[in-house]
């Protein structure tokens, strides 16, 4: 979120027990950016189309990719799912290449310890985000894992958090005090749509700017462990 020109503060929200706790994946729990802007490159190049700068594809990482291909890339319906769908052809063999942000397993485990639910709410097709998880060793401290679905009609992130929050309280679990943990402002307005606050990490893809909106913003792991469990 930093940029090496841009000074940001960080802002730290009073401690509270929260009931749950939804975590997004890509720029949050792992450092995807450079395998999925490789294959969104793969997927201009195949297309026959001049392959966007390294900062306009890394805005590609977050949102759900189908409305950015529509909307950033200007590809009508066939066009996009044409292109989404050589996209995850290529981002299948990479998918398990992304490597866990230093410290952010700690506080899923202590999450996990202190009987917290935890539950993923990402913009990524479930299937996948599945994989990352298992792959990494993380999905044992997921109550829920929810993602976008591969006909991409759930896809939205105010979406998921939705789905998130419905397998949560279908297991019994209280919703009314939960929080997200993020990194884009997509995240924030998501949850927002839900009634739910987001503290964004900084070491992710966003903006400062992106970050007005947020309940809090921390630059390290141990910052989030604190404002998670005091």
């Amino acid at each position: 979120m930093t940029s090496p020109t841009t000074p940001t503060t960080t802002t730290i929200a009073p401690t509270r027990t929260w009931s749950a706790v939804l975590f997004d994946l890509d720029g949050t729990i792992v450092d995807s950016a450079s395998d999925i802007t490789a294959s969104l490159a793969h997927m201009f190049t195949e297309l026959g189309l001049d392959v966007p700068s390294e900062d306009v594809l890394l805005a590609y990482v977050g949102p759900p990719l189908l409305d950015s291909l529509r909307l950033s890339a200007g590809f009508d319906d066939e066009e996009a799912w044409a292109a989404l769908n050589i996209y995850r052809d290529h981002y299948a063999d990479h998918v398990l290449n992304s490597p866990v942000f230093p410290g952010v397993a700690g506080v899923l485990e202590r999450l996990h310890a202190a009987g917290i639910p935890v539950a993923l709410a990402t913009s990524k097709p479930e299937s996948m985000a599945r994989k990352v998880l298992d792959h990494a060793g993380l999905s044992q401290y997921f109550t829920e894992i929810t993602g976008a679905s591969d006909d991409e009609e759930l896809s939205t992130k105010a979406e998921v958090v939705r789905e998130a929050l419905r397998r949560l309280q279908a297991n019994g679990i209280d919703t009314g005090n939960a929080v997200m943990v993020g990194d884009r402002g997509y995240d924030t307005l998501g949850a927002a749509a839900n009634g739910v606050p987001t503290i964004l990490v900084e070491w992710g893809y966003g903006s400062p700017a992106e970050a007005v909106d947020a309940m809090a913003v921390v630059h390290s792991a141990d910052q989030l462990r604190n404002l998670l469990l005091g």
